[in-house]
């Protein structure tokens, strides 16, 4: 049933970028259509992984996937809301987010399920909220190299700005890590 869910949402997702980057093509607004463009590679992968391999779908995950997304690509770059400051950042706190559960959804599937009822809560909370933050970094290393090998301005505010997403993804990763770990005690507790 998942595996429906992600077909139509990302399909959607995908059709709402081509027909974005088919209307700014024709008004040859660049820049946008560019940006609509890549959404439809992003918006792809989940459709793809759905249709072509057997992985199981964590749906929650998959459409918070599509609506940060939608909040970076549309609303950010494509109507402007970066321009307005606060929007950055509160998307970069969002993808630390993101990134933290996405590391609990490798976490769950790398450790079996007998041994995760002898890791320490404080594990779990250190992996979460390492994986978010070395997803930001990433991400950073990201834009500082478009900036320096193609000219290209996603660092508008240099280093301030670098930090400014830094310290975003860590706050939105340490919350989820903080419920990563609260969980994992609970569950070790409950064992007890």
């Amino acid at each position: 049933m998942n595996r429906k869910f992600v077909i139509v949402f990302s399909s959607l997702y995908v059709l709402f970028m081509v027909g974005l980057g088919v209307y700014y093509y024709m008004h040859e607004e660049s820049y946008k259509a560019l940006v609509a463009f890549g959404g439809v590679l992003c918006g792809a992968i989940p459709l793809l992984l759905a249709l072509f391999t057997k992985l199981q779908f964590n749906l929650p995950l998959i459409i918070s996937y599509l609506l940060f997304l939608l909040g970076s690509q549309y609303f950010g770059s494509i109507l402007g809301w970066y321009g307005n400051g606060w929007w950055d950042t509160f998307i970069h706190f969002i993808s630390g987010a993101l990134i933290a559960f996405v590391g609990i959804a490798l976490y769950e599937r790398l450790v079996h399920r007998e041994a995760r009822n002898h890791i320490s809560p404080w594990l779990v909370f250190l992996f979460v909220l390492s994986f978010a933050v070395f997803g930001g970094v990433l991400w950073e290393i990201y834009e500082f190299s478009g900036d320096q090998f193609f000219d290209l301005t996603l660092q508008g505010g240099g280093n301030e700005d670098t930090m400014i997403d830094l310290i975003a993804d860590t706050l939105g990763g340490l919350v989820v890590a903080i419920w990563a770990g609260v969980r994992a005690n609970y569950k070790l507790l409950k064992i007890k």
